[in-house]
């Protein structure tokens, strides 16, 4: 069982993470939710196509202009705690790796903290113990947050993504973080080139034999752009089609832009594995 804010998910059942970037110069969306009003019309639009959890972000995964923690607090709190009376029931996430950032938001009612870098910031494990939140444990190779790889090497990319992952979860639930909210994510792009994205993709039902649940940021990607070459804006079937993969291998979350393209690939996919029945099933019956 996966228990997240107020919300269970069954063994089989997947989830939609649906990104909110509250920065003015995010790669895809160049800061279309920067301002409250959209930001919170993109929350609505999100719950409605079948996003469980809002995943809100106060600082781009690259490389610009510095945000201090004080700045990454301002556009990311009182957002939260919006958020949380508005849509009582939604997870709410918010992808920091700071611990200051974590306290904050978790005050103001954030019910998981996605560590995208991979615990370089020991002490938001810590925050997550102590209020009892969920916590997302990412294999980021030991980038330094906001950095691109360069020339990163691996003898088996998936035995590192393991060995660490593995081991922020069991640190995180020594350090008081429900077991049951615990995920681990191979952290596609994150200190890996595309060779290295497509391995762990490829392999990610050795993560999900671990035992803990598994989440997935593929959403439009450089690896699914340089395996296409494809920008930005035209890499949506090369990361639907590797979320289809990724839920064949056992994968559980799914952090994405588009939800209701994501939503069909997954109800898709689980009803071919058994685990859905058909919306409608006529044919053939009449």
């Amino acid at each position: 069982m996966l228990r997240l804010g107020r919300r269970e998910f069954a063994p089989h059942e997947p989830v939609i993470m649906a990104i909110v970037n509250r920065t003015p110069d995010s790669f895809y969306d160049q800061g279309a939710t920067f301002r409250d009003e959209p930001a919170l019309a993109r929350v609505e639009q999100a719950v409605a196509d079948g996003a469980a959890i809002i995943d809100i972000g106060g600082v781009k995964a690259g490389p610009g202009d510095e945000v201090s923690a004080e700045e990454e607090a301002r556009r990311t709190v009182g957002f939260v705690a919006e958020v949380r009376r508005r849509f009582p029931d939604v997870v709410i996430s918010v992808d920091t790796w700071r611990h200051e950032v974590g306290e904050a938001v978790c005050e103001a009612g954030a019910d998981l903290l996605n560590d995208a870098w991979g615990g370089v910031d020991p002490k938001l494990a810590e925050v997550a113990g102590r209020h009892g939140v969920g916590l997302v444990c990412t294999h980021a190779g030991g980038a330094e947050p906001r950095t691109r790889p360069h020339r990163v090497t691996y003898d088996d990319v998936m035995a590192d993504i393991l060995d660490v992952t593995v081991g922020l979860a069991e640190r995180a639930v020594a350090l008081g973080v429900p077991r049951e909210s615990v995920l681990i994510d191979p952290g596609h792009d994150f200190g890996k080139n595309t060779r290295h994205s497509l391995e762990a993709t490829r392999r990610l039902g050795e993560m999900a034999e671990t035992g803990w649940p598994v989440l997935v940021s593929l959403s439009n990607k450089d690896f699914v752009g340089e395996t296409l070459d494809r920008p930005v804006k035209e890499r949506v079937l090369g990361t639907l089609a590797t979320t289809a993969v990724s839920a064949w291998l056992g994968a559980r979350v799914y952090r994405v832009h588009e939800v209701a393209e994501t939503r069909q690939v997954l109800d898709m996919v689980a009803t071919i594995a058994g685990h859905r029945e058909p919306a409608v099933a006529r044919r053939g019956l009449a």
